[in-house]
């Protein structure tokens, strides 16, 4: 395997993210900034867990519902059960998925954890969301996926990572534009609308922290959907995109991020 140099002075979101949800891959500094995060953000955690269900419940709705049977999700993040694979392979063992991210902590585990289903495949490119053009021009993109066929693209908890409105569209439109009709886009990203004080002040903590982030109201979520198929319930608070019994459970107040689905015509 690849050396690969961990900048372990310095927060990252993913380690964060891996930290709050319970995970052991981070270091001291994720967890004090984690902790200084939530001081302003208190229900933080309970959001990204929320934010966890809408990923495994979309997901399972695309390979079961759409049956689409390829996936690319970008923003993977450190391997946290269940993982996008383990949810659609155990739909069908067949699908492909290939994951996406660009930090080395995260290169190794997936090297080592996202091995999937022998009737399937699946792959992982380290690269950067702010260059989609490397990730649809990769070899491993072009091995992973028949582009004939639909394939599910998965923007999780990262697009809130991409703050100028600008930009984020032209990723999506450059990460949509070589896929098949029927391709589907699958994101979610933080919005204020549901606890305005808290989330403003937990960005803001965010940022002091060096790391970018904005939250988005309903609108401008539903703006990155200009040009495709909304999906029933269409933009949503993630606890509400066709929720199971645990999802019901979470009061709005405590969900900070929009989810939904859309498909390519």
């Amino acid at each position: 395997m690849t050396s690969v140099e961990l900048n372990t002075g310095v927060p990252h979101s993913a380690r964060i993210y891996d930290y709050l949800l319970g995970g052991k891959d981070n270091f001291a500094a994720d967890r004090e900034a984690a902790a200084g995060i939530t001081v302003d953000w208190p229900n933080l955690a309970i959001s990204m867990r929320a934010n966890r269900n809408y990923m495994a419940r979309q997901a399972r709705f695309i390979a079961a519902d759409l049956g689409i049977r390829q996936f690319l999700d970008i923003g993977a993040g450190l391997p946290t059960a269940p993982n996008l694979h383990e949810v659609v392979q155990s739909v069908a063992p067949q699908s492909r998925v290939m994951y996406v991210d660009n930090d080395p902590i995260v290169l190794v585990h997936a090297r080592a954890l996202l091995t999937g289903s022998p009737l399937g495949r699946t792959a992982y490119l380290d690269a950067d969301l702010h260059d989609p053009d490397a990730i649809v021009a990769s070899p491993q993109f072009r091995e992973t996926f028949d582009l004939s066929q639909p394939v599910a693209v998965s923007l999780i908890a990262i697009l809130q990572f991409i703050v100028d409105e600008t930009k984020a569209r032209r990723i999506i439109e450059r990460l949509m534009a070589p896929l098949a009709a029927g391709s589907v886009l699958a994101l979610s990203t933080v919005t204020a609308d549901s606890a305005p004080d808290e989330v403003n002040k937990g960005v803001a903590a965010y940022v002091a922290r060096g790391i970018d982030e904005k939250a988005r109201d309903l609108r401008t979520v539903e703006a990155l959907f200009d040009g495709f198929e909304l999906i029933e319930p269409g933009v949503v608070l993630v606890n509400h995109w066709r929720p199971d019994a645990a999802a019901a459970a979470v009061p709005d107040e405590h969900v900070h991020m929009y989810g939904g689905v859309a498909r390519k015509q």
